[in-house]
């Protein structure tokens, strides 16, 4: 269990500080990070630090295509955790 813990948080705090950088680039006009890559440390298990970058840096929360891929994400992850908890997945 304490490696688990150890992992979300590595996953976590590792995409709200690319998300971070990737603001700052933005505001730079520099190259950005791909959206498939936040996409991906999301899917495994970078929910809470991509949300939490995107309301600390007010990062893509005006760019609707990104914030529904957020969405559906986070929904398959509960989907997910909600079939393994009752034992049906």
């Amino acid at each position: 269990m304490n490696i688990l813990l150890l992992y979300f948080f590595i996953v976590n705090s590792f995409i709200f500080i690319i998300a971070g950088y990737d603001k700052y680039q933005a505001r730079k006009n520099k190259r950005r990070i791909p959206e498939n890559t936040l996409f991906f440390f999301e899917a495994i298990g970078g929910t809470l630090g991509l949300l939490l970058a995107m309301l600390f840096f007010r990062h893509k929360t005006s760019k609707t295509s990104f914030i529904v891929k957020f969405t559906l994400i986070l929904l398959i992850q509960l989907l997910v955790i909600y079939l393994k908890l009752n034992d049906k997945f």
